[in-house]
């Protein structure tokens, strides 16, 4: 990856961290990561346990933030975040996949949106 990539997904985690806190999720966990991957955050919005990743992006010439979440991202954001919430011992309580969108131009201001429940838990995690 190159330190350009770096800096831009750092910049977006930042501006994202930001915006959750504006929106009222309390930051549980930033850059959480266990044997199996890593999730962006761990965070509460109300009483419910949110994974959320952070796509950053300068331009769309390579399709949108969102559509940077593939299938394949899903499931390892699944099995990380059942391992997460098997060691936290949390298996019981809500939980929920978010995604933030920052598309971050030169000259212009940060465009960053919030995909609530994004997506399910991937098979064959599903229970």
């Amino acid at each position: 990856m190159s330190v350009k990539r770096n800096q831009i997904g750092r910049e977006g985690e930042d501006l994202a961290q930001d915006f959750l806190i504006k929106n009222g999720y309390k930051i549980l966990e930033r850059n959480y990561r266990n044997s199996l991957g890593e999730i962006d955050f761990i965070a509460k919005d109300k009483n419910v346990t949110c994974f959320v990743e952070v796509k950053t992006r300068s331009n769309e010439s390579k399709g949108s933030p969102m559509e940077a979440v593939t299938f394949q991202k899903q499931r390892k954001i699944s099995q990380v975040s059942l391992m997460y919430l098997k060691n936290t011992k949390t298996m019981d309580k809500e939980a929920r996949f978010d995604v933030v969108s920052v598309l971050k131009r030169p000259y212009d201001e940060p465009e960053i949106d919030i995909v609530k429940d994004a997506f399910p838990l991937s098979e064959p995690y599903a229970y």
